[in-house]
C-alpha cells in the first residue's frame, strides 16, 4: 500500500473503516441542534438562556482577557481603559460591530502609541 502513501500495515480498507463513522458522527452531531429546537423552542428555560448567556460569555471573555493583560504590553492599565471606552461606545451607539471595532482600536492604539 506504499503506492497510497500509507504506512506499512495500513490498508485503505483500515483508512475507510475510521473516515466513515467519523464522518457520520460528525454530520449527525452537526444535525442535533436543528432537530432539538423543535423541542425546546417554547421552552421557559431556553428564552431566560438566551437572554443572559450572551451577557455572561462578554463577562467571562473581559475578565479572562484583562487577566491575560498583566505581563502584555501597556499592562491592565492600557486593557482597562479600552474596557472603558468600549462600554461607552456601546451604551452611546447600541452597536456591536462598533463596539468590537472602537473597542479593539482603542486598544490597540493604547498599546502601541501610548504605553
Amino acid at each position: 500500500m506504499s503506492e497510497y502513501g500509507l504506512p506499512e500495515g495500513v490498508t485503505l480498507f483500515n483508512v475507510a473503516a475510521v473516515l466513515i463513522p467519523v464522518a457520520i458522527i460528525t454530520v449527525l452531531l452537526r444535525q442535533f441542534p436543528y432537530a432539538a429546537m423543535k423541542r425546546v423552542k417554547n421552552n421557559q428555560l431556553m428564552g431566560v438562556l438566551g437572554r443572559t448567556m450572551p451577557v455572561g460569555v462578554m463577562v467571562v471573555l473581559v475578565i479572562y482577557t484583562l487577566f491575560g493583560q498583566v505581563s502584555a504590553p501597556g499592562g491592565v492599565g492600557a486593557s482597562l481603559i479600552a474596557v472603558g471606552f468600549t462600554a461607552l461606545l456601546h451604551w452611546w451607539r447600541r452597536s456591536a460591530g462598533l463596539s468590537i471595532v472602537g473597542g479593539t482600536l482603542a486598544y490597540m492604539l493604547l498599546v502601541n502609541v501610548v504605553f
